[in-house]
């Protein structure tokens, strides 16, 4: 069912698609991204330690996860008539191949403007284990 600014209620979720995590898909986000940090590729450089944090082993790019999150937005916005506008995120903890990860969203708030109805989303993705590995605030316009 779609979803209408005047039927949306603070605490409404939106659930967004899981996506499994694997080697490949971690390499095919290197080559769509350009971003070919060994991060995402050696085992062997991610032996080491990064400031405080050893990763023990190659790590998905956070930006997957807001790429998620947009296509949880945007799949449930659309329909609507209603457009993403905004999406902050922060990453909690690293997402590994053999994970699984799924997008969510809870509406915080609605407000209506003078041009528009604007609604705020609070988002995060978990993984397998219900654990945050992303979290931030996404805003969607319904226009008038």
């Amino acid at each position: 069912m779609t979803a209408t600014f005047e039927s949306l209620n603070a605490g409404d979720v939106i659930d967004g698609p899981k996506f499994a995590v694997s080697r490949e898909s971690i390499r095919l986000f290197c080559d769509g991204s350009l971003d070919y940090n060994p991060l995402h590729l050696d085992d062997d450089y991610m032996k080491g330690n990064f400031g405080k944090t050893n990763f023990g082993g190659i790590i998905m790019h956070g930006m997957n996860n807001f790429g998620l999150i947009t296509r949880m937005l945007t799949d449930w916005a659309y329909p609507a008539g209603a457009i993403h506008r905004r999406l902050e995120t922060r990453w909690v903890k690293p997402v590994r191949p053999g994970d699984t990860i799924q997008p969510t969203g809870i509406v915080k708030s609605k407000q209506v403007t003078a041009n528009s109805r604007w609604v705020l989303i609070d988002v995060m993705v978990r993984n397998q284990a219900g654990e945050k590995v992303a979290t931030g605030e996404a805003m969607v316009e319904f226009p008038n």
